[in-house]
């Protein structure tokens, strides 16, 4: 059998009953990162006297997982398996998916345990009244991809979260304060943790008030806008071979990106 079981995002308190007992029964622990896994299971041991039997430990991280679940044998699940990732529910922009498909494909019994979770704990911290939610995870780093993931967050209707790397935050921020600089947004930083806040207001306003350098693990919640559809694409239009400044203009229209933006975009693009 597998189990997927979610571990603190931050405060270890956050572990539940049914967790800890899961993990102290497991026969083999498949770890995003074994030192964290291990490193957690020494507290669980020390703070509720954790009892487990003796376990292998398997690493198992988005660079492996694609290999070690081609070379995997049904058999594997005839012991008592267990997959953690470094903090949060496993499948949510951490491995596991996987694992859970090779199980359903093969007639394999697992199950999920419920816990904790970035995603689900901003948005309700975001107080933001849209009920209905899009998870993004991490845009993509650079060019035309993080562009038009970054209109495709800002503008489907949703009230949508992100994840965001510290070093990149203040550049996503200028990224929406140029968008739509009048979109209310949250942010969380450190959920759970000792130096756990929360941020609202405008793009330009929360940049103001975040001290350099940014440290920490951050969630962005923004907050729903008006969706921009169209059947003409951006694509469509620059198959066109119209001048750059005519092109934004109409891209612009039709997707709500600032048009100005889009010409800086699609100019940056050119040179490419």
């Amino acid at each position: 059998m597998l189990t997927l079981v979610p571990t603190p995002i931050g405060n270890i308190g956050d572990i539940s009953l049914r967790a800890m007992e899961t993990l102290s029964q497991a026969d083999i622990l498949l770890c995003e990162d074994t030192r964290i896994t291990k490193k957690l299971l020494n507290i669980l041991d020390t703070r509720y006297n954790l009892e487990r039997r003796e376990q292998e430990f398997i690493s198992l991280h988005s660079h492996n997982e694609k290999d070690f679940v081609d070379k995997l044998e049904p058999s594997f699940f005839e012991q008592n398996v267990v997959y953690v990732s470094d903090a949060g529910m496993p499948g949510i922009s951490d491995p596991g998916q996987t694992l859970v498909r090779y199980c359903i494909d093969n007639g394999i019994k697992y199950d999920i345990l419920p816990g904790a979770n970035a995603v689900l704990t901003a948005f309700v911290a975001s107080g933001f009244v849209a009920t209905q939610m899009l998870f993004f995870g991490f845009l993509p780093h650079k060019g035309s991809d993080r562009s038009t993931a970054l209109q495709e967050a800002l503008f489907n209707g949703y009230t949508t979260v992100l994840y965001e790397a510290p070093h990149r935050l203040m550049k996503l921020l200028d990224e929406l304060a140029l968008e739509a600089p009048e979109r209310r947004l949250f942010l969380a930083k450190e959920l759970t943790k000792k130096y756990q806040s929360y941020l609202h207001g405008t793009a330009a306003e929360i940049r103001s008030k975040i001290p350099a350098p940014v440290k920490g693990e951050w969630v962005v919640v923004i907050e729903a806008g008006e969706t921009h559809r169209s059947s003409i694409s951006e694509r469509d239009i620059l198959a066109f071979d119209l001048p750059i400044k005519v092109a934004s203009k109409l891209i612009a229209k039709i997707t709500g990106e600032h048009p100005k933006a889009c010409y800086q975009r699609l100019l940056g693009e050119k040179k490419q």
